[in-house]
């Protein structure tokens, strides 16, 4: 029997696949809509970059929406919004109209991950929310990896207008459904059955309904979110290589055809899907044997080290095959970290995890802005991809380290922190 609690993971799996289908589908449609504006390489970067930056900067804002009305309204909102702005992509007529409404993407999307942390706050016992992030996350890498050869077939058959005004059209249709379905908490949802409410609110914590929203100034004297919006911002600026850049510089640097690259470009994103899994279940696992924060702290100190050796490898390869292996490596370290990431911010807001998990998320997103600019300009300064990939894998150094300062707050024997407590 599937219990509901499981079913709602599951839900919001295909939302985080529909939103990184969404994300993707510009990088694979690169060549034709470069063409059609005449956007050279950092013109184009910018199209990515705006909504990064889009993105990053409604992440506080978007997730305090989600803590004061809950995500049942929130996440109907953010996701009809961001699927009009899908669709308004395909009626950009120029180079302008493309950065407004990319930047309009980024911003509805905001609170969409916020959202996902709120839920599984209301709805996920303590020790199952590690695994439930690894699953939620990894619907984002499996979506980019299938919307790579998807998308660059839909190109080929329909335009790259036409194929975003479909994914408009489905993105409509998970917000009609999600409001139909879903309840702010397991005690509102009919399919919830009494013995599984009373096992979630027995093993949850006791949940904060919030009411006012959590000031700036308590949100940012947190040294655990320092920590935490650090080490994002190094996992991001790896992933976000991989979402953006790797097709174009893959088709480029060994002149493969669309298809043959949107494969390649899969099996990274793929690795991130193996390694939101794998670290998930390791985070609960460690959880279950006492180990309180470390259950956080040791997959992601495992998985940026892991990363730090693939790039690094990476670039003494010359074949396709070698690069992308090395490069699926890292990809799967930097994910190994993400639902560490994203438990510990659960474990410091609870009833603020919106913003919380929001001000993480913006800082992530900020490495992910700066990637889409970085790899075409310090290509265009160093006649190579070198030094990019050296900036990567020392981003990732510094997140072990990072990681490794992590504490809960004094006196605390495990990772249920309050907001305003400081280690």
């Amino acid at each position: 029997m599937i219990l509901a609690r499981h079913r709602l993971v599951g839900v919001t799996f295909t939302l985080t696949m529909l939103l990184y289908v969404d994300r993707i589908a510009i990088s694979a449609g690169k060549t034709a809509v470069a063409q059609q504006f005449s956007l050279t390489d950092t013109q184009f970067g910018w199209v990515l970059s705006i909504f990064a930056l889009g993105y990053a900067l409604f992440q506080i804002p978007a997730g305090a929406f989600v803590d004061r009305f809950g995500p049942r309204l929130a996440l109907t909102i953010i996701v009809g919004a961001w699927s009009f702005f899908t669709g308004m992509t395909g009626l950009a007529w120029s180079f302008a109209s493309l950065l407004a409404f990319r930047l309009l993407f980024g911003l509805s999307e905001a609170g969409a991950f916020p959202a996902c942390a709120r839920v599984f706050y209301a709805w996920l016992p303590a020790g199952e929310r590690g695994l439930a992030q690894g699953i939620n996350l990894s619907g984002s890498r499996l979506g980019a990896a299938f919307a790579l050869p998807l998308v660059a077939w839909l190109l080929l058959t329909i335009g790259w207008r036409f194929a975003f005004f479909i994914l408009a059209v489905a993105g409509i249709v998970w917000a009609v459904g999600w409001h139909l379905w879903f309840r702010n908490s397991p005690e509102e949802h009919r399919a919830v059955s009494p013995d599984e409410r009373a096992y979630i609110a027995a093993n949850r914590g006791a949940i904060e309904k919030t009411a006012e929203p959590l000031p700036l100034s308590r949100l940012l004297a947190l040294p655990n979110l320092w920590l935490l919006m650090g080490q994002y911002f190094a996992s991001n600026f790896t992933f976000f290589f991989c979402l953006t850049w790797l097709f174009p510089y893959l088709q480029r640097a060994y002149h493969l055809d669309p298809l043959a690259t949107g494969f390649y470009s899969a099996a990274p994103l793929l690795g991130g899907a193996v390694g939101n899994w794998l670290g998930g279940a390791l985070v609960d696992r460690l959880y279950r044997h006492g180990l309180g924060h470390r259950s956080r702290q040791i997959p992601a100190m495992i998985g940026f080290s892991l990363s730090v050796v693939s790039i690094l490898a990476s670039m003494l390869c010359s074949t396709p095959l070698s690069a992308v292996l090395c490069l699926t490596l890292a990809m799967l370290g930097s994910d190994m970290t993400v639902s560490a990431s994203w438990a510990f911010s659960i474990d410091i807001g609870r009833g603020h995890s919106g913003a919380v998990s929001g001000a993480m998320n913006m800082a992530g997103n900020l490495g992910s802005f700066l990637t889409s600019l970085a790899f075409p300009y310090l290509q265009l300064l160093t006649g190579s991809t070198t030094s990019f990939f050296v900036v990567g894998a020392g981003l990732n150094a510094i997140a072990v380290f990072l990681w490794s300062r992590a504490r809960p707050p004094a006196g605390n024997a495990d990772t249920k922190l309050q907001v305003g407590e400081v280690s």
